[in-house]
C-alpha cells in the first residue's frame, strides 16, 4: 500500500509540474500579447518630454493627464470638436449593432421555422454572397447608395452593415438546433411569433447574438474606409477619421500625446465589449448551441 501511494503522489507531481510549465508558458504567451496595448495606455500618459526620449521608455516616469485635455483643444475652433467624433461613432455603432443583431435573428428565425416559399434558393443567395470579398462589393454599393440619395448620412454607413450574409449564416445555424417542440407549446398558450421570437428564441440564441455584437462592434467602432468614402461633411465622420485630423495628416509630431490619447480612448470600448461577452462567444467558437 506504501508503495501504492507514493507511486500515486509521483504520478501526481509529475503531472502537477508538467501543468505549472504549461500555464507558465501560457502567461507568458498572454503577457507578450498584452505588451502593445500596455505600450498605448502608458504612451497616453506620457508627457510631451517623455514621448521626444529616444530611445523611447516602454512605461511612462511621469503620469501626467495633459494629454487627455490637449486631445479637446487640439482642434481649432473653427473646426469639429472631439466630442462630435465621439458622438457620430457611438451613435453610429449603437444602430448597426442593433439593427444586425435585430435582422439576422429575425430572418433566420422566420427563414428556418416558418420555412416560407424560396427559402432554400433565399439560403443558396446567402451562401453565394459568402464567396465575395468586402472589397469586391465596394462599387456596386456605393453606386446603391448614391441612388437612393443617402451620401454623407449616417444612413450609409448603418443600412450596408446590417444585412451581413455571414452574420445571417451564423444565426440560422443556432436557429436550426432550436426545438420546435417549444415553440408549439408557446403558440398552443396563446403567444403570438413575436412574443415568442422575443420571450423564447432570443434568450437562447444569447452565445450566437453575443458573439455577433463582439464581432459588429468592432468592425462598426474601427471602420475607418466607410466614413471615408460615403461622408463628405466632416461634422459627421468618426473617431478613425478623426485620429489622422488631430494628428495633422501625420505631419505634426507635437500631437503625439493626443493621438496617443485618442487611440487609447478608441480601443478601450472594444477591449470592454470582448470583455463582457468573451464567456458567450467561447460557447458560440465551440458550437455548444442549444441544450435540449
Amino acid at each position: 500500500m506504501t508503495l501504492i501511494k507514493r507511486k500515486i503522489t509521483g504520478n501526481r507531481l509529475r503531472r502537477s509540474g508538467k501543468w505549472f510549465f504549461v500555464y507558465a508558458i501560457m502567461i507568458l504567451l498572454v503577457a507578450f500579447t498584452a505588451l502593445p496595448l500596455v505600450y498605448l495606455v502608458s504612451t497616453a500618459f506620457k508627457p510631451l518630454h517623455e514621448l521626444y526620449v529616444f530611445p523611447p521608455k516602454f512605461l511612462v516616469q511621469q503620469p501626467t493627464l495633459r494629454n487627455f485635455s490637449n486631445l479637446l483643444l487640439s482642434l481649432s475652433s473653427s473646426a469639429v470638436p472631439f466630442t462630435r467624433y465621439l458622438f457620430n461613432s457611438v451613435v453610429i455603432t449603437i444602430l448597426t449593432v442593433g439593427g444586425t443583431i435585430f435582422v439576422s435573428t429575425l430572418g433566420a428565425y422566420g427563414l428556418v421555422k416558418h420555412n416560407p416559399p424560396g427559402a432554400k434558393r433565399l439560403f443558396d443567395i446567402v451562401i453565394a454572397a459568402l464567396m465575395f470579398s468586402p472589397y469586391v462589393t465596394q462599387i456596386p454599393r456605393y453606386l446603391v447608395i448614391n441612388a437612393m440619395g443617402l451620401i454623407n448620412s449616417y444612413a450609409a454607413l448603418i443600412l450596408p452593415s446590417i444585412a451581413v450574409a455571414y452574420n445571417f449564416f451564423l444565426i440560422k445555424q443556432f436557429v436550426e438546433q432550436f426545438p420546435n417542440d417549444l415553440l408549439e407549446a408557446a403558440r398552443i398558450d396563446g403567444a403570438g411569433e413575436m412574443k415568442i421570437y422575443w420571450s423564447i428564441v432570443m434568450p437562447s440564441l444569447k452565445p450566437a447574438w453575443a458573439t455577433l455584437l463582439v464581432m459588429t462592434f468592432v468592425s462598426t467602432w474601427n471602420d475607418y474606409f466607410s466614413p471615408l468614402i460615403y461622408l463628405n461633411s466632416q461634422a459627421l465622420k468618426t473617431l478613425p477619421l478623426a485620429l489622422n485630423t488631430i494628428s495633422g495628416g501625420g505631419s505634426s509630431i507635437g500631437r503625439a500625446g493626443a493621438v496617443a490619447a485618442a487611440t487609447m480612448l478608441m480601443t478601450i470600448p472594444t477591449v470592454i465589449v470582448f470583455t463582457l461577452m468573451q464567456r458567450k462567444v467561447m460557447e458560440t467558437m465551440m458550437h455548444s448551441g442549444i441544450k435540449e
